[in-house]
């Protein structure tokens, strides 16, 4: 039985090209010169740390990041950017961005539900942050993808794992 998977998953590489040419921005840039300005990307815990002297500081480093994350084609909906800025001793901040990955249970839900309700010759079913979804042949499974690029634009599903 063919099947596929939805997948919710930022690029890597295109995170860490970004977080380099940050770096680089702020080492040439005046107005962070003799400071601790500095970005970090932690790919196995899968955050990026901005560390910087005060919380203006923070804001021009996170706006220098997202400019280059966007330039790199990396959605800014992959951050999760509501950690507060916490101090970190002496005068120094820190803010941590965590990297979203997986599809979360709500969009998983209404996944599932859209696929259900277009009666299609498919079944959704939720696996982890992964929905699976199979058919009984492969025309079907091209149905459901182009009905899911319909109903969810403005999300940046991957389809993989395609299967005969």
């Amino acid at each position: 039985m063919p099947s596929f998977d939805v997948l919710l998953e930022p690029e890597m590489p295109a995170i860490k090209n970004a977080v380099e040419n940050t770096k680089k921005e702020i080492g040439t840039r005046f107005d962070f010169k003799g400071t601790s300005a500095a970005v970090e990307l932690k790919e196995k815990e899968k955050e990026i740390q901005l560390i910087g002297d005060g919380d203006f500081q923070i804001e021009q480093i996170s706006t220098v990041l997202l400019g280059k994350l966007t330039k790199q084609n990396v959605l800014v909906s992959f951050l999760d950017m509501d950690a507060k800025i916490e101090k970190i001793g002496g005068d120094k901040v820190r803010q941590t961005y965590k990297i979203k990955a997986g599809i979360d249970s709500t969009l998983a839900k209404k996944i599932v539900t859209a696929i259900k309700e277009a009666k299609l010759k498919v079944q959704g079913s939720i696996q982890g942050d992964t929905v699976r979804v199979n058919g009984k042949n492969r025309d079907d499974l091209q149905v459901g993808i182009a009905l899911l690029r319909k109903e969810f634009p403005d999300q940046p599903l991957k389809y993989d794992n395609f299967r005969d």
